[in-house]
């Protein structure tokens, strides 16, 4: 049975998220693994004039982009999220939207160089859907790039993610997890001319590692 997204209860989720992940005093860093100083950088983006993050949270990576000149604009589901961003980064020249993803690729006709996720909404959105309208969101020879945890073996598809634990208010969202050489095939499958998943070891022997896809529009 397909995930049944539900972006009111969802939205709530992501406010409850951006309350305690945002920092008032962040600074702007490009980072697509969850380690610090760990792993490649932007350039992994080519060298885009213009770019969109897809799932932005707090903006950290986009206002990176945004003083090297690129423009950069992102989109966030939390309206708290893009508050907050928007107000830290407005110096920057970083354009932050509120939308849904699926709705801000269908309705608005942008294209960029590239779009990206680390640990966004490509994580957490149906790549059967998303995957085609990031393809037209793209100009020729632009890139996609995603990150996010590598699935646990034997755990593919939708799955399941209450936040906060086990107790308290019932809220959840689904996230997508597939093998390398499966998220390889959806996204040629969507018009990619080429696509590369690979998972980066974390710096630990031992603990989990970084899952980073690579695709390029014909």
């Amino acid at each position: 049975m397909p995930a049944q997204h539900d972006i009111a209860a969802e939205t709530e989720l992501w406010d409850a998220y951006a309350a305690s992940a945002f920092k008032d005093d962040a600074e702007p860093g490009f980072c697509w693994t969850q380690y610090a100083g760990h792993g490649p950088g932007p350039e992994l983006l080519g060298d885009p004039r213009s770019v969109l993050e897809i799932g932005c949270g707090t903006g950290r990576a986009l206002a990176h982009l945004a003083q090297r000149g690129i423009t950069a604009r992102g989109v966030d589901l939390s309206p708290l999220m893009v508050e907050k961003a928007t107000a830290r980064w407005a110096d920057t020249g970083a354009e932050i939207a509120r939308a849904e993803v699926l709705d801000y690729l269908t309705d608005h006709s942008e294209t960029y160089n590239a779009v990206y996720s680390i640990f966004g909404a490509a994580w957490f959105t149906n790549p059967g859907r998303l995957f085609p309208l990031v393809r037209q969101r793209l100009t020729p020879g632009g890139t996609f790039v995603f990150s996010q945890p590598p699935a646990i073996p034997g755990a593919y598809g939708p799955q399941g993610m209450y936040k906060g634990g086990f107790a308290g208010k019932a809220m959840f969202t689904y996230r997508y997890s597939y093998r390398p050489a499966v998220w390889e095939r959806l996204l040629t499958r969507a018009g990619f001319a080429e696509a590369e998943a690979r998972v980066i070891e974390a710096p630990q022997a031992g603990h989990i590692g970084t899952l980073v896809v690579r695709a390029v529009a014909s």
